[in-house]
C-alpha cells in the first residue's frame, strides 16, 4: 500500500486510509527520518481510530496508553529514539504489549530490530523534496 500526503491538510484523509488496511495486524514499525511525520501520522492514525485523548510524542515515557472512545480498545504508542540498550526494552517487558492483541505503533524500531514480531507490519514515511510525505507498507 502506497498512501501520498501532499500537505498536513491531507493527514486525516490517509490516516482513514491507513486504518481502512490495518486488517488483523497489531504491530507496526514506522521508519523514516528525523523530521519525517511518523508522530504526526500515528497522531492522526489514533484519532481516526476514536482516541480522543491528546496524543503526545512518547519520546521521554518511551511508551503512551490511549484508548478507542469508539471501540473500548487499546492503542500503544512507542518511541524507542532514547533506548540506548536492548535491556531496557526488556525491562519495561515489551513483550507484554507486543503480543497482548492490542494496537502497537513503534517509532525508530530500527532501534529494537531483532525483538520485533515476525509479523509486524514495516510502514516507512518518506518526505519528498516538495515537502509532501509518501506512506508505504
Amino acid at each position: 500500500m502506497q498512501i501520498k500526503i501532499k500537505s498536513l491538510e491531507q493527514i486525516r484523509e490517509a490516516a482513514h486510509e491507513f486504518v481502512q488496511h490495518i486488517g488483523d495486524s497489531t504491530v507496526f514499525a514506522f521508519y523514516g527520518k528525523m523530521g519525517a511525520g511518523k508522530t504526526t501520522f500515528i497522531k492522526a492514525v489514533c484519532e481516526e481510530l476514536g482516541v480522543d485523548e491528546v496524543i503526545t510524542s512518547p519520546t521521554f515515557a518511551i511508551v503512551n496508553e490511549y484508548r478507542s472512545a469508539t471501540t473500548d480498545e487499546l492503542i500503544y504508542h512507542f518511541d524507542f529514539y532514547r533506548i540506548k540498550k536492548l535491556e531496557e526494552v526488556y525491562d519495561m517487558g515489551y513483550e507484554d504489549y507486543f503480543y497482548s492483541g492490542a494496537l502497537c505503533f513503534l517509532e525508530w524500531p530500527e532501534l529494537i530490530e531483532e525483538i520485533l514480531p515476525g509479523n509486524a507490519v514495516k510502514v516507512t514515511i518518506t518526505e519528498l523534496e516538495d515537502g509532501s510525505r509518501v506512506v508505504e507498507c
